[in-house]
């Protein structure tokens, strides 16, 4: 029952982190981080991400243009493109560091302890690419709502609403510290028991 359990852990674990370090990378690049609709104009709506800001029009489709200066923009976009590549560098390495510690695979299966400790590194690296992760879309969220209930600015200015991309974010996040929790679950799980016994040469 153990040895079944280890195995569905890392087999689930391995899979919600593949799904989260995926969506992560996407999250990175998606312009759709925030949303904005123009009363005036129903036609024309304008997202922004960490790279670009494009305008969305029925008559001529959707035009971006990327950031050119880092500097000039807001403190949480330029945090949130740091931790975005830290969660997905983190991500990578997390998923190739507990892959080897797969009892799958036999790379290393003579050392049960090797396999252990990768399968721990694994899961620490992937819980770290998971707050990495959540940590940007939930500022760049936190930040949103702060600036559309701020009553210094005139109703009639649109505001930013949240876009595709934070709730693509949060999927992420989740997914990576899921299968992080999983994997170390699985390396805490007992090793299956040697077999008992020897086996005598019979004379013939």
């Amino acid at each position: 029952m153990a040895l079944a359990f280890r195995s569905v852990a890392q087999l689930a674990g391995i899979s919600f982190s593949l799904l989260g370090w995926a969506l992560s990378c996407l999250t990175n690049y998606l312009p759709q981080w925030k949303h904005l609709n123009l009363d005036l104009n129903e036609m024309e709506n304008w997202t922004m991400g960490l790279w670009q800001a494009c305008v969305v029009q029925e008559e001529v489709g959707t035009q971006c243009k990327d950031f050119e200066s880092f500097l000039a923009l807001p403190a949480e976009l330029r945090i949130s493109r740091i931790l975005m590549f830290l969660s997905n560098g983190l991500g990578l390495l997390g998923l190739l560091v507990s892959g080897f510690g797969l009892d799958c695979l036999r790379i290393g299966e003579t050392r049960p302890g090797l396999k252990k400790g990768l399968r721990v590194l694994g899961g620490a690296l992937l819980w770290a690419a998971g707050v990495a992760a959540l940590a940007p879309v939930s500022w760049v969220a936190h930040m949103t709502v702060q600036e559309f209930w701020d009553e210094t600015v005139p109703e009639i200015v649109p505001r930013w609403e949240f876009g595709e991309a934070l709730f693509l974010g949060w999927s992420a996040g989740l997914s990576l510290l899921l299968g992080g929790c999983l994997l170390n679950c699985a390396a805490c799980a007992p090793q299956a028991a040697p077999a008992s016994g020897t086996y005598a040469a019979v004379e013939m």
